[in-house]
């Protein structure tokens, strides 16, 4: 990506070097540290989902578990605390896998990246902060999908409050009418809190749901109970300004834990068969791993390896646990031998299914009062900023890049829906998604040296099309092949077009009068037919970076899936996976919230089971 803003220019490798403070004690950077190799669990990953169950299970003082952790130590990296900043961390970037996707033929031939995290935290330490939990209609498919009520919204809705602390926003303002108390946790782990700094277009986006009924206003955007259609204003994983990540809450508020160990700078390589069960079925619970560079590359050298006594607990991703699995010949035969990778367990579900929302920034022009773009260009600006967040942690930095969003159904008698059936979880689930953010964010492409701008992006929430994760050889260090086949289904071009006219419609309102002056760009401007803003948003689409599906839940029974209901993957002994992977299909909201129960309920699982 382009530089986002003049002050990235403070946010250089010096950051590393002078912002990195000591470990702490829990947290090691060498296989030597290590005091032995053999645990309970080993986890796979130090990201969302991995250090929510390093947390739980070692709860159990008598219970000894080590996460691997591919990338760096988050503590005391400024630009992954500071919420504005995120569009930084990614991609091109030391905390980043910077992985690119296939040409996708539906973005007429295009590669997008596909950005996920490779830093302590994961994805949930450079994300843009977003957090809901999805609706009770994607919990209660995903329970109906495995054949376990335990994954049913009414079961899952207790992790909330074990997860959640809702907190003040960063300015402290009277929140009075954002946002539903009683639905929302406050002794959790995690902070999430409303918006801490008042963007100008908020009192345009909440007059314009008065002024257009098909853009109600949401009182609280958080999903479950409260559902999640209507128009709001967004919840993110921050508290007092600071982002609020899995490292600096499940992991911190384990710190010292004598039973936790994390290795970061240690990338696994490979799934070891350690022998057989009872019942015939290949254990898996040793991996192999090298010792990754401190800036984020890998240095092909001395392998280690540890042993877990109980399970081997894979939380690498979907990119990175689909790769481990195909390394270890845990996939589909064929593909497999074409790489020399000899097969153990013959299951071509794993790869299949990639699931993704598929994402537009649409970007106008605008009249500059109160447009925050002079962050983006103005060098004082944005320096006056970051000393205002340094010193107060408040400002326009102890915010994320945007105030208000929502998720929208299109209507019952649309065309799409007389030859494509509903993809949806419910009718509280949403097909698409808008987003309003008062500046220019095109990805890729650095903001223009004058005039000022607005991005409303939009994002099918409940996409059919369905790609694939495979491997281009057998070499761990190489990235995989990642094919979400974005726009390749009638309703997702539909829905990607039948957005774009949506957020087309939403700035046309009356409340947007004297500001909005037009699309920017000279073909979304001319997008003045079907065909013209298909066209347009072919060129324009990338991908909301929620892969979910490689790995997915299905019941015991099921002659498809990867993972049973209780996260053991099929065929295997001693292997468990614990991350978005496991997701059936995409939910319909940003899949933070979600991984986060997610990790929450599979902890109380593997606690039970042993």
């Amino acid at each position: 990506m382009a530089p986002f803003f003049h002050v990235c220019a403070y946010f250089s490798l010096t950051i590393l070097s002078l912002f990195i403070l000591p470990a702490a004690a829990v947290i090691r950077t060498l296989p030597s540290q290590l005091t032995t190799t053999v645990y309970d669990y080993v986890i796979v990953g130090g990201g969302t989902a991995g250090l929510v169950v390093a947390n739980r299970l070692t709860e159990n003082s008598s219970v000894s578990v080590l996460v691997l952790e591919a990338g760096l130590n988050d503590q005391g990296i400024i630009p992954i605390e500071i919420p504005f900043v995120a569009p930084t961390l990614s991609p091109n970037s030391a905390f980043d896998w910077n992985t690119t996707t296939t040409l996708q033929p539906g973005l007429v031939n295009r590669t997008v990246p596909y950005i996920r995290g490779r830093v302590l935290g994961g994805s949930s330490s450079i994300n843009f902060l977003f957090h809901q939990y999805c609706t009770m209609d994607d919990w209660n498919r995903i329970s109906a999908i495995s054949g376990d009520a335990g994954w049913r919204w009414s079961n899952m809705r207790q992790y909330v409050t074990k997860h959640e602390k809702m907190v003040p926003p960063a300015d402290n303002h009277n929140t009075t009418g954002q946002f539903v108390a009683a639905v929302h946790g406050t002794t959790g782990e995690v902070s999430v809190s409303l918006p801490g700094s008042n963007q100008s277009i908020d009192a345009r986006v909440v007059a314009t749901t008065r002024q257009l009924a098909e853009f109600p206003f949401n009182e609280d955007t958080g999903g479950g109970d409260q559902g999640l259609l209507g128009v709001g204003f967004i919840q993110s994983s921050a508290g007092g300004g600071i982002r609020s990540s899995s490292s600096n809450t499940y992991l911190a508020n384990a710190n010292g834990r004598p039973n936790l160990t994390v290795l970061v700078n240690a990338t696994v390589t490979l799934l070891l068969q350690t022998g057989n069960s009872s019942t015939g079925a290949p254990s898996f619970r040793s991996v192999q791993y090298v010792q990754s560079h401190a800036i984020g590359n890998l240095t092909i050298g001395t392998t280690f390896t540890v042993t877990a006594r109980k399970d081997v607990i894979l939380s690498a991703g979907t990119v990175g646990t689909t790769q481990l699995l195909l390394l270890s010949g845990i996939g589909k035969s064929a593909d497999l031998g074409r790489l020399r990778i000899n097969t153990i367990i013959e299951n071509p579900s794993v790869g299949a299914n990639l699931s993704d929302h598929i994402l537009v920034p649409n970007v106008f022009e605008v009249n500059g009062n109160g447009s925050v773009n002079a962050l983006l260009r103005d060098a004082n600006a944005s320096a006056a900023a970051m000393t205002q967040w340094l010193q107060r942690k408040t400002g326009p930095f102890a915010n994320s890049i945007a105030n208000n969003y929502g998720f929208l159904r299109f209507p019952p008698n649309s065309t799409i829906f007389k030859t494509t059936p509903d993809p949806a979880a419910g009718s509280r689930s949403p097909h698409w998604e808008i987003i309003f953010s008062n500046l220019f964010f095109e990805p890729g492409f650095a903001i223009p040296a004058t005039r000022d701008f607005l991005t409303v992006v939009t994002i099918v929430s409940s996409p059919t099309s369905r790609g694939t994760i495979s491997l281009r050889n057998n070499d761990p260090f190489q990235p995989p092949m990642i094919d979400p086949q974005f726009m390749t289904t009638d309703f997702d071009t539909f829905a990607v077009r039948e957005s774009i006219k949506g957020a087309l419609r939403f700035v046309a309102a009356p409340a947007w009068s004297d500001y909005v002056v037009a699309p920017f760009g000279r073909i979304f401007a001319d997008a003045t037919n079907d065909t013209l803003i298909e066209a347009y948003a072919r060129g324009a689409a990338g991908s909301a970076f929620h892969a979910v599906g490689t790995a997915a839940m299905s019941a015991v029974s099921a002659k498809t899936g990867v993972v049973n209901p209780d996260l053991t993957v099929k065929g295997a002994d001693g292997l468990r996976i614990v991350d978005a992977s496991v997701f059936p299909f995409v939910p319909s909201c940003h899949t933070q919230g979600p991984v986060y129960l997610l990790a929450e309920r599979a902890s109380d699982i593997i606690k039970a089971a042993n």
